[in-house]
């Protein structure tokens, strides 16, 4: 067997309990890595694997940042918790010099809505201008781009879309739509229900996530990595209906700059993202990482996340607002209503 980039490696994942650090955490000390892990230590849902080297520390502390890393160096060091501009200078002057490679967790958002050409390569237009989350990692990924440029930074930025873990429901709302299903109600979907999405199993992720981890040639590059199964909302909202229990889910398409005009940050979320058809091409990421694929289809992902929720009924939470928001999006738009 070929010996892991990571056998031995000193690494630092700032995060590490999120839905997607969480797996790359447990992939890399599957791969041999010496993981350091830096967080506030808050996290119960995703605990972080045994074996890592826990430092507790508020990231934008900078002063306790600047302590914890004048006492080490670092291989590789991955920042899932990096926003904005700023963020990004201080990391640029904590880190510059002091790692082999600085890993910036940027996001499929970025590129541009609606797509020139399906499926999305790396080279693809950067610009949303409908989401304020969007244009900060643009910055992010400039100011990067130019610290690798002029002060030789050995950067890599990897861009996810949708990916998910057993406890996120993939609606806005969380849950409400999967109570909505279980009671018979009527479940809106944006759209007309055939826009195609991309949903990415966390542990799948992972796996294309850590193999650019060391590597030489992922210096100066950018990935983006997501799962190979593309499906409309409407095949969507059936698998998770269809782990909920439910046969027949009654869907009822609403139109997406109706949902805006009532709901600025729903509406924000859907014309800066998920209102658009949305495919990959994981070719440059695979010619690294071979064995990167889609090993878990939405429909084994949908039933994970509902027995996760059923398992504790405090975890079914129904939003209130956003539950009356759709029985008045939904009436609006019942077909047949003139």
């Amino acid at each position: 067997m070929t010996p892991s980039r990571l056998e031995g490696r000193k690494v630092l994942f700032i995060g590490g309990t999120g839905v997607i650090s969480s797996a790359c955490a447990r992939r890399a000390v599957e791969l041999g890595a010496d993981l350091h892990v830096l967080n506030r230590g808050v996290s119960a849902v995703r605990p972080v694997p045994d074996g890592v080297t826990l430092i507790t520390a508020d990231v934008h502390d900078t002063d306790r940042m600047r302590a914890v890393v004048k006492r080490h160096e670092f291989d590789v060091v991955v920042n899932f918790l990096n926003f904005t501009a700023d963020h990004i200078a201080r990391d640029v002057d904590l880190f510059g010099g002091r790692t082999g490679q600085y890993v910036f967790i940027s996001s499929a958002a970025t590129y541009e809505r609606p797509a020139g050409q399906l499926p999305l390569e790396e080279s693809a237009p950067l610009r949303n201008p409908h989401s304020a989350y969007a244009r900060n990692k643009i910055a992010c990924e400039e100011l990067l781009a130019e610290a690798h440029r002029e002060r030789q930074l050995p950067v890599t930025v990897v861009r996810p879309s949708h990916t998910y873990d057993r406890t996120a429901v993939p609606f806005d709302g969380g849950w409400t739509a999967v109570e909505r299903m279980r009671r018979g109600q009527e479940v809106l979907v944006h759209g007309d229900g055939t826009s195609l999405w991309t949903l990415t199993h966390h542990t799948d992720f992972a796996v294309g996530f850590t193999g650019l981890l060391g590597h030489p040639e992922a210096l100066g590059e950018t990935f983006h990595i997501t799962g190979d199964e593309v499906l409309s909302w409407d095949q969507i909202y059936r698998a998770v209906a269809a782990a909920a229990g439910v046969d027949e889910p009654r869907l009822v398409h609403v139109p997406s700059h109706a949902i805006a005009a009532a709901d600025q940050r729903w509406g924000e979320d859907l014309l800066g993202d998920k209102a658009h058809s949305m495919t990959f091409d994981n070719t440059k990421v695979r010619r690294l990482v071979p064995g990167f694929t889609t090993s878990v289809p939405f429909s084994r992902g949908a039933r994970e996340i509902v027995t996760w929720y059923d398992a504790d009924p405090a975890r079914r939470v129904v939003d209130a607002r956003f539950d009356a928001l759709m029985d008045v999006l939904i009436d609006a738009h019942r077909p047949g209503r003139s």
